[in-house]
């Protein structure tokens, strides 16, 4: 257990300094759970280029949004956003099976939704800016608690 821990932490912290790499892992938390769904893996890679952010410490922390929390996740944030605004009181989630997909009534009901797009977006974006905060500090201490003192001061 403690060979797979080393190989971690090597990893994620060849030549960085815990401060520096918990900006990084937040950083990616942040884009992971951002409102810009189908993105993440892009704005990942783009933002490792262009800022020269470590790719692994990145890439790791985005994938922590899977599907199994994604579907909740956002599904809070939606409804989280619509507590900010305060509108949207007669939302009603229809019955739908899978022959409704090929209905057009059902595109024309998912079409009128469209009204949910701000608050999905504005609580989306709340929600992960203090996830990403919560990981910095998380990332922090777990990384100061594990990693060798020669690495805090480069």
């Amino acid at each position: 257990m403690k060979q797979i821990k080393d190989a971690i932490l090597s990893i994620f912290t060849a030549g960085d300094n815990p401060r520096r790499i918990a900006f990084i892992f937040s950083r990616g938390v942040f884009i992971g759970f951002s409102p810009l769904i189908g993105l993440h893996t892009f704005l990942a890679l783009f933002v490792t280029v262009v800022f020269c952010l470590k790719k692994i410490a990145v890439l790791a922390s985005v994938f922590l949004n899977t599907p199994w929390i994604m579907v909740p996740f956002y599904s809070f944030a939606t409804w989280f956003g619509i507590q900010l605004i305060g509108v949207l009181s007669d939302i009603a989630l229809p019955d739908i099976g899978l022959t409704d997909f090929l209905n057009s009534e059902f595109w024309s009901w998912f079409l009128s939704q469209c009204r949910l797009l701000i608050p999905a977006f504005l609580g989306s974006f709340v929600l992960c800016s203090i996830l990403s905060l919560a990981s910095y500090v998380l990332a922090l201490s777990l990384l100061r608690k594990h990693v060798p003192r020669k690495l805090e001061n480069p």
